[in-house]
């Protein structure tokens, strides 16, 4: 069966890198799978949302045939600046902002000092990230974060693309990472599934999740 495309958008301190275990199960369920890496995650601590959304833009206009977009926790803030023209979005944990919210407002602002430029990694990476990943694959994955620039944190979303394309979100029955408040808005959208475990299931469970964004595209 041909699925079509799947863009994987990636998450804040994360990189394209996050889906090396996830893409062949991917392959094997007939998805032509596709990856970026958003400028913000160590490129320079200048780029914000309105460099994200220009990455996944642009990936989107090079696609022919149906495209579905996976978004991974802050990806899902570029995705609805950008995928307008996607066939399907999916937010795997991902954050679903108004427009005029960008990701700290609904928390009432940054939790980080006020004039931040590059957040470091969050600690204990591990245990809030990656803790039911094996720990071999952990202890690389977390080698592999970077840091990320607080302006994404902080750029306003201008458009919700998720209002407009059919959208469906998977959450996580033990997320350490995710906000609360987030996960609440999510698990109001129309389509709404869960994966047992944590923030990072394209790891711990790449099988199990490439089932579900099958049944769900």
């Amino acid at each position: 069966m041909d699925r079509g495309n799947l863009l994987l958008v990636h998450g804040a301190w994360h990189g394209s890198w996050c889906w090396d275990q996830l893409i062949p199960e991917l392959r094997t369920r007939g998805w032509t799978p596709l990856v970026i890496d958003l400028p913000s995650t160590s490129a320079s601590p200048a780029s914000g949302l309105d460099d994200d959304a220009a990455v996944v833009r642009n990936a989107l206009q090079a696609l022919d045939g149906r495209v579905t977009v996976l978004a991974h926790s802050y990806g899902g803030v570029p995705v609805a600046e950008a995928a307008e023209s996607a066939d399907q979005l999916i937010y795997l944990a991902a954050h679903l902002l108004e427009p005029g919210e960008s990701v700290v407002s609904p928390l009432g602002g940054p939790w980080y000092e006020q004039g931040t430029k590059v957040l470091d990694v969050p600690e204990p990476a591990r245990d809030l990230l990656f803790a039911d990943v094996p720990d071999e694959l952990a202890a690389w994955a977390v080698q592999q974060l970077q840091p990320q620039s607080a302006r994404a944190f902080e750029d306003v979303q201008t458009t919700a693309a998720w209002k407009t394309v059919p959208t469906a979100t998977i959450l996580c029955e033990d997320d350490r990472a995710f906000p609360p408040l987030f996960a609440e808005r999510a698990a109001k959208a129309d389509v709404v599934r869960y994966l047992p475990g944590s923030h990072s299931p394209f790891l711990s469970r790449p099988a199990a999740l490439a089932d579900l964004i099958s049944d769900l595209g």
